[in-house]
Formats: C-alpha cells, structure tokens, sequence
C-alpha cells in the first residue's frame, strides 16, 4: 500500500457508502412500520358470492372465518371447498398488498435485488 491510498476509497467512494447506510437505514424503519400496519389490517377474502369470508391480518394471520347457512346448507364437501377458495382469496389479497406496500418502500432506492 503506498502512502496517502487508505483502503483504496476516496472521498467520493466514501459519500456513497455513507448514503447506502443512509438508505438501509430508512428502509429498515419503513419495514418496522409496516409490520406494524400489516398486524392492524385485516384483509378479507371470500367464495361463493359471500356464502363464505375469511379475514386475515396483513401479515396472513387468520382471523376470523364467517360461514353463512346457505353453506352450511350445500355439505360437507363443497363447504370444505368454498372455505378453502375464501383462505386463497385472502391470501392472495395479502401478498399483493404486502408486496405494494414493500415496492412504495424500497421505490427510488435503487437496491438490487428489490
């Protein structure tokens, strides 16, 4: 190494780490913000024309699954399948919301791999 070189940063080299950090930084709070409003949400999906909801949290935690009588009316085995097209609805409402809100967060950020 020869005298004055450092570890080969320079002044400019050294801002933009500096504002790499910067950024990592406010991404990691968006994300604890956002889990927090993921855990507040609730995101409800349902099949049948409504014969049959399921609400989870932004985060995909169940919540609550709501079974109307005209489902309870039509057997076991097509209320085993309106509940589970309700729980996929959700879900996917779930993830597509997560993954908006994580996109308006890293947006402009320019990191690889996001």
């Amino acid at each position: 190494m020869t005298k004055g070189q450092g570890f080969g940063f320079g002044l400019g080299k050294m801002k933009e780490l500096t504002e790499a950090f910067k950024k990592a930084q406010q991404v990691q709070e968006g994300a604890k913000k956002l889990q927090e409003e993921l855990e507040q949400m609730e995101i409800e999906g349902q099949a049948g024309d409504g014969l049959v909801k399921v609400i989870l949290s932004g985060n995909q935690e169940p919540r609550q699954v709501q079974i109307s009588a005209d489902a309870l009316s039509q057997g076991a085995e097509a209320l085993s399948q309106l509940v589970t097209e309700a729980m996929m609805d959700a879900y996917e409402k779930s993830t597509a919301t997560m993954r908006e809100r994580m996109e308006s967060l890293t947006s402009g950020l320019n990191l690889p791999g996001l």
